[in-house]
């Protein structure tokens, strides 16, 4: 494994057809060549990722989206416009140059245009599309640092770009626009509210929705069982569960609760700092070795949906 902030050396690895991870403003992805086939396999062979389960392809500032995607809606060109480069993903249906093993099979793509100065450096670098999950096992908690990836995947990748801390912390939210109307398949780092602005209300994703990253009832979850309740609710919780246990909240709701004679660990009470220390948190709490994380839900607006929706996951059931 090889560590640094060599924009040139990760290119060259990705055109070699090797595994470059990398930071975005979302999370750091594990990325390769998405034109090739024996690249993107190559990341669901590190990750442990079931090969029908698709990857995200990352494209640099201004590249053409009928390079990467056909039949493209109008609502597709207006919205990437409006919010991109940024924490949103649109599947669209796939265009030639995508690798099927990309895809996961499937004649859908997902598109973004993340905003972090370094990953738009490596993609102008590269030339191409960069096919990329988060950069850890299949399940577990994102990185968030290249710490992170480091720890989690060691010399399984070829090149650590190393961007610093990522500044949203969630990943992108994913809209599905390849059946025409907007169906909301992930919440993410661009709230629900700012793309219902640009498009109009977004439709739940029903059994005919397109596979779509993270949307497993189990995801993103620590060592540690985690436990997402309602704010209320904790109390109870706590008192219920066994072991080292750790309560995770925003700061100001530890007040309401006295002593509830478990581990504190406090989030930023705004709805962006919780987002953006998440991941990091649930690393911590596997690091001192707790059992059980009591998660208070934040409110479901904004960023809080996507928080919900990650603690949600994380505390379903093993292995589904």
């Amino acid at each position: 494994m090889q560590r640094g902030t060599d924009i040139s050396r990760a290119a060259d690895v990705l055109r070699a057809g090797g595994l470059v991870a990398f930071p975005t403003e979302t999370v750091y992805g594990l990325g390769a060549d998405a034109s090739r086939d024996d690249a993107a396999a190559k990341i669901f062979a590190v990750k442990g990722r079931p090969r029908a389960h698709p990857l995200i392809v990352h494209l640099a500032p201004g590249a053409a989206l009928g390079d990467w995607a056909i039949d493209i809606p109008e609502a597709a060109h207006h919205l990437v416009a409006a919010a991109w480069p940024g924490p949103l993903t649109v599947i669209l249906r796939r265009g030639p140059r995508v690798a099927l093993a990309t895809t996961g099979g499937s004649d859908t793509v997902g598109l973004r245009v993340p905003s972090h100065p370094v990953a738009q450096e490596l993609l102008r670098a590269f030339g191409g599309g960069v096919a990329a999950p988060s950069a850890n096992r299949f399940g577990g908690v994102s990185p968030t640092t290249a710490d992170h990836v480091a720890s989690d995947l060691g010399d399984d990748v070829d090149y650590i770009l190393d961007g610093g801390a990522c500044e949203v912390g969630v990943e992108s939210t994913i809209v599905d626009l390849s059946r025409g109307a907007p169906v909301l398949l992930r919440p993410g780092g661009m709230p629900r509210e700012a793309i219902e602005a640009i498009v109009g209300p977004l439709a739940a994703a029903d059994a005919h929705a397109p596979a779509a990253p993270g949307t497993l009832a189990s995801h993103y979850a620590p060592r540690a069982e985690v436990i997402a309740v309602e704010p209320h609710e904790v109390p109870a919780a706590v008192a219920a569960a066994r072991g080292n246990v750790a309560v995770l909240a925003p700061r100001a709701a530890f007040a309401a609760w006295g002593d509830l004679r478990a581990r504190a660990y406090p989030l930023p009470d705004d709805l962006a700092g919780m987002a953006r220390g998440l991941y990091a948190a649930l690393r911590d709490l596997d690091a001192l070795g707790v059992d059980v994380v009591i998660a208070a839900l934040p409110p479901a607006v904004g960023l809080g949906e996507a928080v919900g929706d990650r603690l949600r996951r994380a505390a379903g059931p093993r292995g589904a």
